[in-house]
């Protein structure tokens, strides 16, 4: 019995003489990998370490992979190129309307409001529509039905003339954006097919190589999802542009449709706007012998 205490004494000994020598070795050899582990630059960020992610992605894949990239950056700068420029032109548009709209009801005549936009020139969608329409009269009125298009009473022919120039105004303001509603519509899948063919190649190389570990699963799967977030960053400014400027086109060609109707009256029935004495304005009929 007293042999075998001392040898579980003897065993319990040399365990804990052992013990130190270990962990000294364990942290001899964490200071050796930490020595060895590069260092990474001072000032790096999570945006420089995805900066490198999408450039090593688009610099490692293959001529597909680059055209989709392309294709992208084409489809980014049409579609900011179109939303400065068609904002910038529907404001000056906006600021010459107003300016004629006031010109207009506060001109005593029509002949009056035609000798200003003989004079200042037809330079924005009212004008347009009021130079066309006071034309028409004129012309219908002087030289009646000289062809097939202008047959019929005055007024048809001004009707005509009007829904024409609405036409054209509307054709004006969509110009650009069919363009802006497709890239809005295909960049996601653009990007999205990019992704695709990434994730392919990822998983080809990773099978062709030796081991698997998720180093090797996760870096080349999370650089070909950049792809999608391009797509996803083209598409969602142009989607917001085209909304706003439907918005925009629709306001404003309400309010063209309305100035069509007071003006198509003031020139059928022969309406016209005078002064009064008391500087207030009334309308009287004031049908001309050409009417």
């Amino acid at each position: 019995m007293f042999d075998l205490l001392n040898s579980a004494m003897h065993v319990l000994a040399q365990l804990g003489e052992a013990a130190p020598a270990v962990q000294s070795g364990a942290a001899e050899a964490a200071g050796l990998a930490v020595s060895a582990a590069p260092a990474a630059p001072v000032g790096t960020t999570a945006a420089d370490v995805a900066q490198g992610g999408m450039l090593h992605f688009i610099a490692g894949s293959d001529i597909v992979g680059k055209t989709l990239f392309g294709i992208l950056v084409l489809m980014s700068l049409i579609s900011w190129y179109l939303i400065f420029v068609k904002s910038f032109t529907n404001m000056r548009v906006q600021i010459r309307s107003n300016k004629f709209l006031r010109e207009f009801w506060a001109a005593s005549s029509l002949e009056q409001v035609e000798n200003e936009i003989a004079t200042h020139g037809a330079n924005e969608p009212f004008a347009h529509l009021a130079s066309h329409a006071i034309h028409a009269r004129n012309h219908h009125a002087k030289y009646g039905a000289l062809k097939l298009e202008e047959k019929g009473s005055t007024s048809a022919f001004i009707t005509r003339t009007i829904r024409k120039v609405i036409d054209e105004e509307t054709a004006r303001l969509e110009n650009g954006l069919t363009v802006l509603a497709s890239i809005g519509s295909t960049a996601p899948f653009v990007g999205l097919f990019g992704t695709v063919w990434g994730v392919y190649h990822a998983l080809v190389g990773i099978g062709l190589s030796d081991g698997v570990t998720v180093n090797r699963i996760a870096g080349p799967v999370g650089e070909a999802l950049i792809m999608t977030g391009l797509g996803l960053a083209v598409a969602i400014p142009a989607v917001l542009a085209y909304n706003g400027f439907v918005r925009g086109n629709r306001v404003y060609l309400a309010r063209l449709d309305a100035f069509a109707h007071d003006l198509f009256t003031f020139l059928s029935t022969g309406q016209q706007v005078h002064e009064t004495s008391g500087k207030t304005r009334r309308v009287t009929l004031a049908a001309s012998k050409g009417e």
